[in-house]
């Protein structure tokens, strides 16, 4: 095998480490959830997480144990996507989740308050949302970047998820036009660093082959340092990156 596929497999197996596997479809099943989990190849390596809806956060649970995939996490959504659930049915959806063998809740931020200038009702999601999940789930926080566009609007609700206690910061629900952007990933990094405190990052929506996943890597590893870019600090959400890590992963064996 030349230097260059070489290259290019390892890349493609880092990808796929770093990656919460995804499908949040409105018309997923019970069959279409295996389905995806028998697209996983242990030989290859496993995902980081598989992030579902909350009804199907036990199968998956379930079905890890079953195939020895027990590093595996399952995540799963609640405020999903709109932001604008009442604050109460977020947090017994969450408790919920937990009760039913969520490790991780990703949670969509009331995006649209930031934007009519109201951080406190975010900040308010945001911490209870952890009050719930405690130490040992971890809450990543969907802020939807895309839809706040605005450089200064994305550091703004970037800053309140992580003051108000988030694991994670998220771009992306994915159901918006814009998604994932490297501008955006750029400036949640950076929040990150400015703000010192030990909190990862996922870029969710549109990043769809192992070139596309490059770009945010090196942003990470420029802005936090190489060391940092681990399952533990950074994620990419991907319903179709996998495909692109097993034709590359394929053709190298």
């Amino acid at each position: 095998m030349s230097s260059t596929r070489v290259n290019l497999h390892e890349k493609a197996k880092r990808a796929l480490e770093l990656m919460d596997l995804t499908s949040l479809n409105e018309h997923d099943t019970n069959e279409s959830i295996i389905a995806m989990l028998d697209e996983i190849d242990a030989e290859a390596g496993l995902p980081a997480a598989i992030c579902v809806y909350p009804q199907f956060v036990a199968l998956c649970k379930a079905q890890l144990q079953q195939r020895g995939f027990d590093s595996v996490k399952v995540a799963t959504v609640t405020n999903f996507p709109s932001g604008k659930e009442p604050l109460e049915a977020v947090l017994e959806q969450t408790r919920q989740a937990i009760t039913d063998g969520a490790d991780e809740i990703d949670l969509v931020m009331p995006y649209s308050q930031v934007m009519m200038g109201d951080p406190d009702t975010p900040w308010q999601y945001v911490r209870s949302s952890k009050d719930v999940c405690g130490d040992k789930v971890h809450l990543k926080v969907i802020i939807e970047s895309g839809v706040l566009s605005e450089p200064d609007v994305i550091a703004q609700a970037s800053d309140i998820a992580i003051l108000a206690g988030a694991d994670f910061i998220k771009t992306s629900t994915g159901k918006v036009p814009v998604n994932a952007t490297l501008q955006a990933a750029e400036i949640m990094l950076s929040r990150i660093k400015a703000n010192n405190k030990p909190v990862g990052f996922k870029a969710a929506g549109g990043v769809k082959t192992v070139a596309e996943t490059l770009p945010y890597i090196n942003a990470a590893e420029s802005i936090m340092g190489a060391s940092w870019v681990n399952a533990g600090h950074f994620r990419f959400g991907a319903s179709s990156l996998l495909a692109d890590i097993k034709a590359i992963l394929a053709e190298a064996s």
